[in-house]
C-alpha cells in the first residue's frame, strides 16, 4: 500500500506539473537538455541528488534522494529549502506606477501599506485570469512582484504593451526585469529560526504578508513572508552571485532539518493546501470569483472597478457565478485533471483540475469546478477515473490548516 501510495503520488504529480505547462509541451518534447535554461544552483541540485526534469523552459528538480512522500511531511514537520528562481520577479518604479498597475489586477494596490502585499490576478478583458501573482508595494513609488514561469513571456508582453500605452499618454512608470537575482522558498516551522540566524532584522515582527529590504548572509535581499505550501516561510530573492552561498548557509543552519525538495514535493503541498496551479486550475477562461478568489478583490475595486474584465467580474460578484472551484475527498483512486465530477444523479457537472494522493492525509484529494448550487460543503458527488465512477463529496479548502504567521 505504501509503495502504491508512492507510486500514484509521482504520477499524479508528474501529470499535474505536465499539464500546467502544456502550452510549451509541444517545444519540450523536442529540447534537449542544453535547450533548457538553467538556475544558479543547477550544479548544486545535480550535487545533492536532484532529479532534474524540463518545466517552463528551465532543467529544474522534481525530486532528490528522498521520495516525493517524505519531502512532503519533511516539510510540513521541519522545513523545506526550494530553488524558484525560473520564476520572474520584477520591479515598476514611478508616481504612477500604482494606478497604472491597478488596470490590470484586481487588487486593491493604492490600499496597501508599505511594505506589505497580496495576492492577486492579472485579467484579461473577458474577466479571465492571465497569471496570478503576490505583488507587494515596496513604497508608494515601487511596486515589487512575482510572475510565474511559465506565464512569463505572457505576463511580460502584456505589462509592456500597456506599460507603453499608459506611458504615451504622460505615465510616469517604468520597470526591472530581476534577472540578476535569484528566488528562493524557505517553508516549514522551522523557516523562522533558520533564517533568524543569517541576518540581525528581528524577523518575528515581519508577519505574513510582509515584505523588507535586509541583509541576508551578508547579501542585499529582499524578503517577503509568503509561500506556496501553506506553512510559515519566506521567498528570498538574492543577487544570483550569493545564491549557492545563502542555499548552504540555510542548510548548515538547520542542521540537516532543513532539506532541499523539489517540484513534486512543492505541487503536493500546494494541493493540501488548496492552492491553485496555474494551467491547471486557473487559466485564461476563469475569472477569479470562480476560482474563489473574490476575497482578493479590494472592496474599492469592487466599487469602482477600472481593471481589465471589471464589467465582468463584478457581475459575477453582484449575481453568483456560474462554475465554483471545490475541494473534493474521494475513496476512490486518484482523480486526474479533467476527470469528470457527476452529481447523484450520474448528470455531469464539471471536473477535476488537480488531484492526488495527499501525504499528510494518507487519502486522495482533489479540486475542481462543478456547476453552481453543487459547491456547498458535503455535497456528494461521484467522480468518474478511467471509466468507472467513484463516490466522493465535496469539501471545504484548505485540506491541511495553514499555518501562515500572522499577528496573535
Amino acid at each position: 500500500m505504501r509503495g502504491a501510495g508512492f507510486w500514484q503520488l509521482g504520477q499524479s504529480i508528474t501529470r499535474r506539473l505536465a499539464q500546467a505547462d502544456k502550452k510549451s509541451v509541444a517545444r519540450r518534447c523536442y529540447a534537449t537538455e542544453a535547450d533548457l535554461k538553467k538556475t544558479v544552483l543547477y550544479d548544486f541540485h545535480v550535487a545533492h541528488g536532484g532529479k532534474m526534469v524540463p518545466f517552463a523552459g528551465w532543467s529544474m528538480p522534481i525530486q532528490y534522494k528522498d521520495s516525493i512522500m517524505d519531502s512532503t511531511l519533511n516539510c510540513r514537520a521541519n522545513g523545506s529549502l526550494f530553488d524558484v528562481s525560473h520564476m520572474c520577479g520584477l520591479s515598476l518604479k514611478g508616481k504612477d506606477s500604482i494606478s497604472f498597475l491597478e488596470k490590470l489586477v484586481v487588487a486593491d494596490v493604492a490600499g496597501l501599506a508599505p511594505g506589505t502585499g497580496t495576492l492577486t490576478v492579472f485579467t484579461n478583458e473577458k474577466g479571465g485570469a492571465i497569471d496570478d501573482s503576490v505583488i507587494t508595494k515596496v513604497t508608494d513609488d515601487h511596486i515589487y512582484l512575482v510572475v510565474n514561469a511559465g506565464c512569463r513571456d505572457k505576463d511580460l508582453a502584456h505589462i509592456e504593451e500597456h506599460m507603453n500605452a499608459y506611458k504615451a499618454k504622460g505615465g510616469d512608470v517604468s520597470w526591472h526585469i530581476h534577472d540578476e537575482r535569484s528566488l528562493l522558498a524557505l517553508q516549514g516551522p522551522l523557516a523562522a529560526p533558520v533564517l533568524q540566524h543569517l541576518t540581525k532584522e528581528d524577523l518575528s515582527k515581519l508577519y505574513f504578508g510582509e515584505f523588507q529590504i535586509l541583509d541576508i548572509n551578508g547579501a542585499r535581499c529582499f524578503l517577503t513572508r509568503t509561500g506556496y505550501t501553506g506553512e510559515d516561510g519566506f521567498e528570498i530573492s538574492v543577487p544570483s552571485e550569493n545564491a549557492v552561498d545563502l542555499a548552504k548557509a540555510i542548510l548548515e543552519k538547520s542542521e540537516g532539518k532543513v532539506r532541499l525538495t523539489g517540484l513534486g514535493a512543492r505541487d503536493s503541498l500546494r494541493l493540501e493546501a488548496g492552492l491553485c496551479l496555474y494551467g491547471n486550475d486557473m487559466e485564461q477562461h476563469i475569472t477569479p470569483v470562480e476560482a474563489g478568489l473574490t476575497w482578493a478583490i479590494g472592496k474599492r475595486r469592487r466599487a469602482e472597478g477600472g481593471f481589465l474584465g471589471a464589467e465582468v467580474i463584478l457581475k459575477q460578484i453582484a449575481d453568483g457565478p456560474s462554475i465554483r472551484r471545490v475541494g473534493l475527498f474521494s475513496p476512490g483512486p486518484p482523480a486526474r485533471g479533467h476527470s469528470e465530477i457527476q452529481n447523484e444523479k450520474g448528470e455531469p457537472i464539471g471536473e477535476v483540475t488537480s488531484g492526488g494522493f495527499s501525504p499528510c492525509l494518507k487519502k486522495n484529494v482533489a479540486m475542481g469546478y462543478v456547476k453552481s448550487g453543487n459547491h456547498k460543503a458535503g455535497t456528494k458527488v461521484k467522480i468518474v477515473v478511467r471509466g468507472k465512477a467513484y463516490e466522493g463529496a465535496v469539501t471545504k479548502m484548505p485540506f491541511v490548516a495553514t499555518k501562515y504567521y500572522k499577528p496573535s
